[in-house]
């Protein structure tokens, strides 16, 4: 993998969890991967869990902002940093969260592993 690798990864993660599109999000993943979304938390096992955890509570497509890049690139590892957005809905203050994303990527080009960290900003 190379920096423009993953940062072609992570623009189309951005464009799948836009979509909510069960097609678009499982094109990311090996059959096989594992996603974390909390790093501490039992990981999503297989491409067909991975997009049912995707889909089971998906952010409203107008809600939201991200952006992620490359910061680190290791063979098939990289780690990619970056910010998510929220717009403020109803009694709850915009959110803004700082990402970091550990990925292992598979001989095609998809994640196989995903481990995501993020913190929220204080406002």
């Amino acid at each position: 993998m190379t920096h423009d690798n993953v940062q072609a990864w992570l623009d189309r993660y951005v464009v799948a969890w836009r979509s909510n599109n069960a097609e678009l999000i499982g094109d990311l993943f090996t059959e096989d991967a594992s996603y974390r979304y909390y790093a501490y938390a039992d990981a999503e096992r297989g491409r067909e869990a991975i997009v049912a955890g995707w889909l089971d509570d998906p952010d409203d497509p107008e809600s939201w902002e991200a952006s992620y890049e490359p910061w680190a690139v290791d063979g098939n590892r990289a780690v990619a940093i970056g910010t998510s957005r929220y717009a403020p809905t109803g009694d709850q203050p915009e959110r803004i969260f700082w990402n970091c994303f550990l990925l292992t990527f598979g001989p095609d080009g998809r994640c196989a592993d995903l481990v995501e960290y993020y913190m929220k900003q204080p406002l």
